[in-house]
Formats: C-alpha cells, structure tokens, sequence
C-alpha cells in the first residue's frame, strides 16, 4: 500500500493561461493505492457525492490505465471539484506517483506530468499541463510543448473559494477566440514581469504581472462577486488578484504578514454578495509527497 499527498494548484495566474502553475500549501488530496486485479475507486471528502467512482469516469482511472497499474484506489478530497483549484490534478498527480512507486515503474516526476495530464482529461476534456504539473513537481511552473520549467518561488497567497461551482469546461467556453495585437502585447509584458516576480520572489512583481485583458474579464462575468472580492483585496494589502484557474476560486498575491487580512477581506466581498466562502493562507508550496 502507498498513501500520496498532492496539493491543490492555482492555474493561468492571470497573464499565464494555459501555460503558469503554482502548487498550494492547502489544501490537498489524499490518496491510497493497493494492488489489485482490477481498478477500483473509493471516494470521500469535500464534493466527493459528485465524483464518480467508475474507473473509465474517473481521473485516477485513466492514469491507472496509462500506467498498466490496476489497484484500489482510495481519494480523500481535500480538494473540492470544480473549484479551480487543480482538484482533478491532485487527484490524478497523487495517483501517478503511489501508482509509479506500488509497481515500480521509476518514473521520474517530469516523467508522470503527461500521464497525470491525461487522467485530468478525463474531467476536464483536455490534458494540460498547468494544473498537474506544479502538482507533481510543486513550485510555480511554466508548461509548453517543450516541456516544464520550474521555479522554486517563495511567495505568500490567498485563495478564496465561494459557494458555488464553475465547470472547466463552462470556463473555457467564454474564452475568446481572438486578441488584438495590443492585448498580445500587454499579456506577454505581464507575464514576463510574473516570472521575473516569481524568480525574485517579489511579490510587487508578481501581483502587477498577473493583469490579463483577454480571458479574465469573460471569466469574471461567471463569479458572482468577483469585483467587489478583488477591490476587497488590493484595499486590504495584495499587490495583485486573479481568478485561480477556471474559477470560482479567486487568488490574491501579497506579502506573508497581510494574508490574515487578505483574506479576511476577500470573505467579507462574498459576503457582500449573499455568498458563503472559506480562505485559504497559503504560499507556493512542495509538489506530491509520499507519505
């Protein structure tokens, strides 16, 4: 038997879609894998009443499946679906590396991300990188088809997750198919500044280059709240705010001694709106760890 833990993540930051990734300090999932003559799934915790325990539907399935490593497979959900906190990726990433070490097949980490991508395809209908790659490897990490860069950041976040729920397929359907030249411009000035942050661990940098023009203003329009939570934020001390992934989760860089006000402020804008929410302190943490 091998138990895994693997962090939530926070994908695109903004300027990065498609493409940044950043491993969470919390919360995460757990999973437990043990041989077996075929794959069976077992789920409990947050939102596990709406993930289905069919092998061929479930993430963790198809990575059992790419990895010829049948087992039962035990996922505590620490990491509520449809968040936009990489919850598929966390699954699909703790199960890669218990599935990796139950059969010894010595994969390296780097190794696991494309086979952890397409068990997240199977939720999401496309296999990216951005969620399971800092998943795996942790830090913040940049995804392209010639490969994964990771960089060990030391950065503080908050991540405020309202009561409802935005599917990753729902969000990807209001990205716009187009951007003017002055849009591609402005993105890649942003993201080279968040990297540049990310390096530096300067969380000034990072916060001025998470703005983006393109995609979050389509996805903000499906986050009751989203404005008054991201003026909330920047009044109460961050230096930048985004929504985390597809949605409805919203992330707010700033320095390690804000976050409790951070945070604080970001409830009291959902609030505003009717909207229970939880915050999570947090800051770029460690990729899947076997326990």
């Amino acid at each position: 038997m091998v138990t895994v833990r693997a962090p939530a993540t926070s994908a695109n930051l903004g300027s990065g879609f498609d493409v940044f990734g950043v491993a969470l300090t919390r919360p995460a999932d757990i999973v437990r894998v043990s041989r077996a003559a075929e794959t069976s799934i077992e789920v409990t915790g947050a939102g596990s009443q709406f993930i289905p325990e069919d092998p061929e539907k479930n993430t963790v399935g198809a990575v059992a499946e790419a990895l010829d490593a049948p087992a039962h497979i035990e996922i505590n959900k620490g990491v509520r679906p449809a968040s936009g906190l990489g919850s598929s990726a966390a699954s699909a990433a703790a199960a890669a590396v218990a599935l990796d070490q139950l059969y010894n097949r010595g994969h390296s980490r780097e190794q696991l991300v494309p086979v952890a991508a397409e068990g997240e395809a199977v939720v999401s209908g496309d296999a990216h990188d951005d969620n399971v790659a800092p998943a795996l490897l942790g830090g913040f990490t940049i995804a392209s088809h010639s490969g994964v860069t990771r960089v060990d950041a030391d950065i503080s976040l908050v991540v405020c997750l309202p009561d409802t729920v935005i599917s990753t397929r729902d969000a990807r359907e209001v990205v716009p198919e187009q951007a003017t030249i002055e849009q591609f411009v402005e993105t890649v000035g942003n993201a080279a500044t968040l990297v540049a942050g990310m390096c530096r661990d300067d969380p000034d940098l990072v916060g001025a280059g998470m703005h983006n023009s393109v995609v979050t203003p389509t996805r903000a329009g499906l986050i009751e709240g989203y404005d008054a939570v991201c003026e909330a934020a920047l009044a109460a001390g961050a230096t930048g705010v985004t929504i985390s992934g597809a949605g409805p989760g919203v992330l707010a860089v700033c320095r390690e001694n804000q976050r409790r006000t951070v945070a604080s402020a970001m409830l009291d804008g959902f609030e505003e709106h009717g909207l229970d929410a939880r915050a999570y302190q947090s800051r770029v943490g460690a990729g899947a760890q076997i326990l």
